[in-house]
């Protein structure tokens, strides 16, 4: 049987490949994609997503384009890391097949939930905005969700944007602090997904000299010499695939949690802060991801990849 799920999203390079898995694996049945602002503008994640789509010629997946700034701090975007549009490789140009539909994306996410009431799966992958707008909407949610699953935070391990914080949170921190508290997420953090890299002989592998293959290529490649020197690693993560693998087999060990985060507008901005030793007496809201069996997946990812560019690439 199997699940259905919408992706919030900001394509991005590691969007990119979670949703080329997503996409490729029959176990999920993507009902819909929410586009955010985050690794670049909402206008450039929707392309984007639009693209993708085009490129794997799913394009009965419809597509609602969401909000384009946090709800309350300014608009911080990661093209120095994921390209001039917020993606690197070529891609197609959307067609009129892709068009987004004529909802916002919290209004979207509210009608899928309603729609499968009990079965939707959420997986954000962006800033958390359009999922927080859609519990303001919505405050029955949490109820009519399945689960929420969601790349974001730095439970125990130091963050990627300040010394605490994770980019999506860090990105709309009061998003985040609404969404955590309220929802109760799977968090699949930096202290898992700084391990989802992949093999470099296999990304090596991959061939180059068609558009689609030069694409995944760079898309597995988007940290820079200087990235892969401080995080002290040999290929990027793909931060976001661990969250759809996930969906697809039982690759997390997950444990539960009191959980807030921060809006503070200096060092607790995005800050997941974690209670382990119970000093606030509070009840888990969510779980954190707190360790991975990459190696299964990595045999997922890979298997997944192989077999769409052997089906594609002629």
């Amino acid at each position: 049987m199997t699940r259905p799920v919408v992706i919030d999203t900001d394509p991005g390079c590691d969007d990119a490949l979670a949703l080329l898995l997503a996409l490729e694996r029959s176990e999920l049945d993507l009902v819909g994609l929410t586009t955010s602002h985050g690794n670049t503008a909402v206008d450039a994640t929707t392309t984007n997503a639009r693209s993708i789509l085009e490129l794997t010629d799913r394009t009965d997946v419809p597509i609602a384009k969401g909000a384009d700034r946090p709800l309350a701090v300014d608009l911080q975007t990661a093209e120095h890391i994921h390209g001039s549009d917020g993606i690197r490789g070529p891609l197609p140009e959307p067609t009129e097949a892709t068009r987004p539909v004529d909802t916002h994306a919290a209004t979207f996410i509210v009608e899928q939930a309603r729609a499968h009431e009990g079965e939707l799966t959420l997986a954000a992958l962006a800033p958390l905005t359009n999922v927080a707008l859609a519990l303001a909407l919505e405050p029955d949610l949490p109820e009519l969700l399945d689960e929420l699953v969601l790349m974001g935070g730095a439970a125990f391990s130091p963050g990627n944007v300040t010394q605490l914080a994770e980019a999506n949170f860090h990105s709309d921190p009061h998003a985040a602090h609404r969404v955590v508290r309220d929802l109760d997420p799977t968090i699949v953090g930096l202290d898992v997904t700084k391990h989802a890299t992949l093999p470099s002989e296999w990304v090596d592998s991959i061939p180059r000299d068609d558009p689609l293959g030069r694409s995944i290529n760079e898309w597995l490649t988007y940290y820079s010499a200087e990235h892969l020197e401080r995080y002290d690693i040999d290929s990027a993560p793909i931060h976001d695939a661990l969250v759809i693998a996930a969906l697809v087999d039982d690759v997390l060990e997950t444990d539960p949690f009191y959980m807030e985060v921060g809006t503070d507008s200096d060092l607790a901005q995005g800050a997941l802060v974690c209670d382990p030793n119970d000093v606030t007496g509070n009840e888990p809201n969510g779980t954190v991801a707190v360790d991975a069996d990459y190696e299964r997946y990595r045999d997922l990812f890979v298997e997944t990849i192989d077999r769409f560019v052997a089906e594609t690439i002629h």
